[in-house]
């Protein structure tokens, strides 16, 4: 029962991503769903994995490290990305486990990346996270802080895959969205990780190529 519900949601979800790409002339295959797995258990996650998800996110290095090994040894072809704010202490540590890192946001933790990649000679994608809002409280750098940090981050030769951004809450996601594909647009990165359960879709229409869907796929969390 259990795996059917998640084969469910699974499907549900992937039909969603297909209709929005087929609205704005693009093809769902385009769009990597990245399944949020952050306190969820092995238990939880495995019947995702037996119904085909293979890209999963964490918020967290030690969480992560506690439940993949073992998930990941019984299951090929599995990618592991981090969509939470990093300290520049784990860096060694998220180097060594993801595949891609979404919340590269200021000089310290890309020096730390750029050390720990050289050190485990492996670079996983790193998106660089921007404040598309403006919130104090959230993470990623500044819009008018962007073009350096993208240089700094280039220098320390960290694989920069594209922008990620959390729009605020509770208001039209849309026009921050848009702000942030015309920002990678000028600065010439094609990858944009952007939208979540409630606003994938429009997302995905607004460029999307990475979205990052917990609630949509493992439901409410307790």
């Amino acid at each position: 029962m259990i795996e059917d519900d998640a084969a469910a949601r699974l499907t549900a979800v992937r039909a969603e991503i297909a209709r929005a790409a087929a609205l704005a002339g693009r093809k769902a295959d385009d769009v990597t769903l990245i399944a949020v797995s952050k306190t969820q258990d092995a238990g939880a996650i495995a019947p995702l994995i037996a119904a085909g998800q293979r890209v999963f996110g964490e918020n967290r290095v030690q969480e992560a490290e506690a439940k993949w090994p073992a998930l990941k040894e019984a299951a090929a072809g599995i990618e592991l990305h981090l969509v939470g704010q990093l300290q520049s202490n784990k860096a060694d540590a998220a180097v060594a486990l993801f595949d891609a890192i979404h919340s590269v946001d200021r000089t310290s933790l890309i020096g730390a990346l750029g050390r720990a990649m050289d050190k485990a000679d492996r670079r996983p994608d790193c998106f660089i996270q921007v404040n598309i809002g403006d919130e104090p409280q959230k993470g990623g750098c500044a819009i008018a802080d962007l073009p350096s940090l993208l240089d700094e981050a280039r220098a320390a030769e960290l694989p920069v895959a594209g922008l990620m951004a959390v729009p605020p809450h509770g208001v039209d996601a849309a026009p921050y969205f848009a702000l942030l594909a015309k920002i990678a647009r000028d600065a010439g990165l094609e990858r944009l990780s952007m939208g979540m359960s409630d606003d994938f879709a429009t997302a995905v229409t607004l460029g999307a190529t990475h979205v990052r869907v917990g609630t949509a796929l493992f439901g409410a969390r307790a």
